[in-house]
């Protein structure tokens, strides 16, 4: 056995002591910490559809380097990256994610193909990605490791029929029903110190978004900045038990500023039937019926409603608070889940001045959990996957 100086034994310890990041630093690859002369990190989401957060073109004929990098994280699990094509028919390519590991999906006249990567990214670290073509091939590496390698799957850019390539960044150029395997293309992620094809890209679209935070610390979390709101279908969501009947919400709250609604059961044409709003770290709960009652918010507890046809139970650990409702002939939540209008609205009202926001590691209905990327309608603002540490650090969002 090779003999160790005690200095080089303790140097050993050390290493297998470092945190993850740490030890990819102590054993050779280093991601460049972003300076104060960076432009900002990118935040990828712009609400639930697949519009991107911008869109670059390149002239093919003027190209330095055939290959793009930059770096990436997210806790996101399913989403678009990015999109680049010089014909959205018949030569494509797109980078995602699908259950939190790389996606490539490529359609040319050279190859038609779709290649998941046995990698997880959605770790909420940063991630340094290089997608690359060389000659035929087309090679994907992350944090410095080559992960994929295509073979005969491209020509030279130089040499394309249209000369003129877009990239688009968290999103698609044409209807997700076109990918080879659809997923959904909406993706909180964050990039920064990106460079695509080693030129200054012209940006067609940029949209608009008071997401530009993405360089302060994030926590995983679905994350409410003041005045946004998502609108769930009652019938979409998981449905009352029939007999007694009976629904529950839970709600799972990191974070909470502000004053105004967190939750309402309604119709849209309809004043609130429920709502639970915040004011000054306290739960209101309030119905059509008359007074409510209020509880104190206790972060890091799950918050839960309870409702049947006679009272509504709002509890949070050991403590609960019961409001009851007149008896009438036919009870007013089953009336509401039958008609196609009645909603679950999270976030401010329409209308409503709110201060309020909040970040909640989930949301549960009849204890499954609600996927926000499938709400009927949100605000674009809306974080998905993440939260800021802390209130101040959220989107300066004004509606």
């Amino acid at each position: 056995m090779e003999n160790r100086s005690p200095l080089a034994i303790l140097h050993l310890l050390l290493l297998l002591l470092l945190p993850c990041t740490h030890q990819e630093q102590a054993l050779g690859f280093v991601l460049p910490t972003q300076s104060a002369q960076d432009p900002p990190a990118r935040h990828l989401i712009n609400g639930p559809g697949q519009k991107p957060v911008a869109v670059m073109t390149f002239d093919l004929t003027k190209i330095t380097k055939p290959s793009s990098s930059f770096e990436f994280r997210t806790w996101d699990p399913e989403g678009v990256i990015f999109y680049g094509d010089t014909n959205s028919e018949n030569d494509w390519f797109m980078l995602g994610l699908r259950d939190g590991r790389p996606e490539i999906q490529l359609h040319n006249l050279w190859a038609q193909l779709t290649v998941g990567i046995g990698l997880q990214l959605n770790d909420g670290r940063w991630h340094q990605v290089e997608v690359k073509i060389d000659g035929d091939s087309l090679l994907l590496w992350v944090d410095g490791e080559e992960k994929l390698s295509l073979r005969q799957v491209s020509g030279p850019l130089t040499n394309k029929p249209q000369p003129i390539m877009r990239i688009a960044l968290g999103g698609l150029l044409f209807p997700t029903s076109k990918l080879r395997l659809p997923l959904v293309p909406a993706l909180d992620g964050c990039v920064r110190h990106d460079s695509w094809l080693g030129m200054v890209a012209q940006t067609l679209v940029s949209a608009p978004s008071s997401l530009t935070n993405c360089d302060v610390e994030l926590q995983p979390g679905l994350f409410f900045p003041p005045g946004t709101h998502a609108e769930f279908r009652l019938q979409d969501i998981p449905q009352p038990h029939e007999d007694p009947w009976m629904f529950s919400l839970d709600l799972g709250f990191k974070m909470a500023a502000g004053s105004g609604h967190l939750l309402a059961l309604a119709a849209p044409e309809n004043s609130s039937w429920l709502s639970l709003q915040l004011q000054d770290q306290k739960v209101v709960l309030s119905s059509w019926a008359g007074p409510g009652l209020s509880l104190p918010l206790v972060l890091g507890i799950p918050l839960q409603l309870k409702l049947n046809v006679s009272r509504v139970v709002l509890s949070q650990g050991w403590k609960s608070e019961v409001l009851s409702l007149p008896p009438l002939e036919l009870g007013p939540f089953p009336n509401l889940w039958a008609q196609p209008q009645g909603r679950l609205f999270m976030g401010a009202l329409p209308g409503e001045n709110s201060s309020a926001s909040f970040c909640l590691d989930g949301l549960w209905a009849q204890g499954q959990r609600l996927d926000i990327d499938k709400a009927l309608s949100r605000s674009q603002d809306i974080w998905t996957h993440s939260c800021p540490q802390s209130p101040g650090n959220g989107s300066d969002t004004s509606h």
